[in-house]
């Protein structure tokens, strides 16, 4: 109930500001900027943000998602929102004339415009060219070894969830012995799939490796760490080699509050006995995920990060050839959340023109091209192996390259005309104001 009040708090804002822009011509336009602004800090505020529900991650399969190329998200979403309301500016228009019956084809050229413009943005996508081509693949097998029930408390005995990772590792190297499926070149594992620090703990240390060496290839292994201290864990995707073991690793940088760490956790526990069910804070990582695994050098995006454009951009950038999300949906089972997920990994495949494959627990786990279709997914709470080659690239999107810079600029020209209708409004009733005393 909390976060649903936040966010409507953002909403309500939002409406508030449309109201303004309504004062000055070009309603559309600033309309939309002011959606980027309203998701801006929506994405950044408070606890660093929370930005599902964006109106990008709504039309991942649509004619506006190649713009992601462009300008990331928020030209995604700007483009939706000036589409969306010179639609609607349209009809007001067509809706007054057809009460005062003021048929002229003056009358009825705003309206027009208007529809044409909004049919030129939905399709302005269309133009974007979407880079597919690669010189270099990589083999990769995604394991889904699934859990027992979904919701809060997933997790079930202690290594089952392990058990089950290690149990489909061994089926596809037994698979792989047979010739029934072709040897990878990398194996993911999902975030949480080991429920148990193998690093403190021997027999989940060397289930582990039982299972990588039977593979043969290096394996993304998702673990929960103990450290840096008593009070802290942290969430890491492991890359362990048959032959050397656990070796370089990525370490979430955002935790999600209320989730994986709980702010002021010493006055709200006073309060909200529920928050006790997360016994330590999870320690956020200072690095980007970009690891070597086998012959490919990989970018790890854990869960929730997925939706942070910064993220995401910052992995691409430092090198990363394509995109892995290692991901949890076990808690949300059942529910929008894994489809919701899936979408902004489509978004982000075309954002940055990278293949994103998405590993998870319980589904749903995927391979998407860098043009944004999905190639595979997995069925929910089953235990499943998926196997692809996915393209290698290097190119940089123009989103890559210009960063935040369009979410920044849209924003506060959003804001700005909120200043002018301001602005305007006190010089209207100044102007009022002398009238009257003159008279």
């Amino acid at each position: 109930m909390g976060l649903a009040a936040i966010e409507a708090g953002f909403l309500a804002a939002l409406g508030a500001c449309l109201v303004l822009g309504q004062r000055l011509p070009g309603r559309p336009l600033w309309a939309a900027c002011l959606w980027v602004t309203e998701e801006l800090a929506r994405d950044r505020l408070p606890f660093g943000g929370f930005p599902w529900g964006r109106l990008a991650f709504a039309n991942t399969a649509s004619p506006y998602t190649p713009l992601a190329a462009l300008g990331g998200a928020p030209l995604v979403t700007f483009a939706v929102a000036l589409s969306g309301t010179l639609l609607a500016a349209a009809a007001l228009t067509g809706a007054r004339l057809y009460r005062t019956r003021a048929w002229s084809p003056r009358a009825v050229l705003p309206a027009a415009g208007a529809l044409v413009l909004s049919a030129a943005v939905l399709l302005a996508g269309l133009l974007v060219p979407v880079p597919t081509n690669a010189t270099d693949h990589v083999r990769i097998a995604v394991v889904q070894g699934n859990v027992q029930q979904p919701g809060l408390h997933f997790l079930g005995r202690p290594m089952m969830i392990l058990d089950n990772h290690v149990k489909a590792t061994l089926k596809l190297a037994a698979d792989i012995k047979a010739g029934r499926v072709p040897k990878p070149d990398v194996v993911l594992w999902p975030e949480n799939s080991s429920d148990l620090d193998p690093f403190s703990n021997p027999a989940a240390y060397d289930k582990i490796t039982e299972a990588v060496q039977a593979v043969g290839v290096p394996v993304l292994v998702g673990v929960l760490v103990d450290g840096p201290d008593a009070d802290h864990v942290q969430n890491e995707g492991i890359v362990w080699d048959p032959v050397k073991g656990p070796g370089a690793h990525y370490t979430k940088q955002h935790p999600v509050p209320f989730g994986e760490y709980v702010p002021f956790r010493k006055e709200l526990t006073k309060v909200i006995s529920r928050l006790d069910e997360i016994p330590r804070d999870f320690y956020p990582g200072k690095t980007t995920g970009v690891l070597q695994i086998g012959p490919a050098r990989l970018g790890d995006v854990i869960c929730f990060e997925v939706a942070y454009d910064g993220i995401v951009r910052d992995t691409v950038n430092a090198g990363a050839r394509a995109i892995v999300v290692q991901t949890n949906n076990a808690t949300y089972g059942r529910t929008g959340q894994p489809e919701q997920q899936l979408a902004m990994s489509r978004l982000r495949a075309i954002e940055h023109g990278r293949a994103v494959v998405t590993a998870a627990t319980s589904g749903i786990s995927a391979i998407v091209g860098p043009d944004g279709k999905i190639e595979q997914r997995s069925r929910e709470f089953t235990q499943q192996v998926l196997n692809a080659d996915i393209p290698l690239r290097d190119g940089k999107t123009v989103a890559d390259r210009v960063g935040a810079a369009p979410e920044w600029t849209l924003a506060m020209v959003g804001l700005l005309s909120c200043a002018v209708a301001i602005a305007l409004g006190r010089r209207g009733r100044t102007r009022t104001t002398k009238g009257q005393e003159q008279q």
